[in-house]
């Protein structure tokens, strides 16, 4: 591997745990403004420190990250539909590797729908995106996405799906969380990071996802709405961090949380 390719990894992935913890705000790109990410720019201040990678599209990173951040960036590069069509699969790369280099990020990222009625144009696209890729020293994460059947998410579709992206080239897959998750890491070359996927029921079930999800072989996460939809963003990302890189259990990790909450707390007025 390329030195530039594999020092935009190292960015990415701590070199003691080789894990990552993603904090993914590219949401908008098509399901437009999303609850408690309607001001980009306030949603991603307060956390930004505290990610090892940020996933968005290039809006967002020109109009609400400061060029000043240091934090790598993650660069979404597939688009073309909405929510407001059936069929979330109909994608196309929407941004360039040009593009991509002169923003200086770390990654980019796609969407593959193995499955789906385009599943033929995503994995086209994906391995011509890894050619641009290894020319440019930008590695590509996939994304198996499955659109609005979340019930394909178990290990027979991921392991497939993974499997596939990483026999097209790329770098990183992100995926789901499934049982048997451990049978999707093993068929899986390189690393995969597990999504946190629609705001789950706590911040205890999100950090039982996570802490699951390490312990049976993912290099780390990619979460979004299970942290700044959270009523404690900060302190929930802190305690992913704990379970990611420190290997904190997952009461461990709420004992995190509720300290942070505590530290955070503004000071009673006498």
């Amino acid at each position: 591997m390329d030195w530039g390719m594999e020092n935009r990894l190292a960015r990415m992935f701590s070199p003691v745990s080789h894990n990552s913890v993603m904090l993914a705000v590219d949401h908008g790109y098509f399901m437009g403004p999303t609850h408690r990410l309607e001001d980009a720019r306030s949603t991603i201040a307060p956390l930004l420190p505290h990610a090892d990678a940020l996933a968005l599209t290039r809006g967002i990173l020109r109009r609400c990250v400061p060029p000043s951040a240091s934090t790598p960036i993650v660069l979404r590069v597939s688009g073309g539909a909405t929510v407001l069509k059936e069929d979330l699969s109909d994608e196309k790369i929407t941004t360039s590797m040009r593009e991509a280099a002169r923003l200086n990020v770390s990654a980019v990222a796609m969407s593959v729908f193995v499955g789906a009625p385009h599943e033929h144009e995503s994995l086209v696209h994906l391995g011509e995106l890894v050619d641009q890729g290894e020319e440019a020293g930008i590695p590509v994460m996939a994304i198996t996405a499955v659109g609005k059947e979340l019930e394909k998410r178990d290990a027979r579709y991921l392991a497939l799906a993974c499997r596939v992206s990483a026999e097209l080239g790329a770098h990183v897959v992100k995926t789901y969380y499934c049982d048997d998750f451990a049978k999707v890491v093993e068929g899986c070359p390189v690393p995969l990071v597990v999504a946190g996927g629609p705001k789950l029921d706590s911040d205890r079930a999100a950090l039982e996802l996570a802490y699951h999800a390490i312990e049976e072989g993912a290099h780390g996460i990619d979460m979004g709405r299970n942290i700044w939809q959270s009523d404690h963003p900060v302190p929930m990302l802190r305690a992913l961090r704990a379970i990611v890189h420190e290997k904190a259990t997952v009461r461990e990790a709420l004992d995190v949380l509720e300290g942070e909450k505590t530290h955070s707390r503004p000071a009673a007025t006498a």
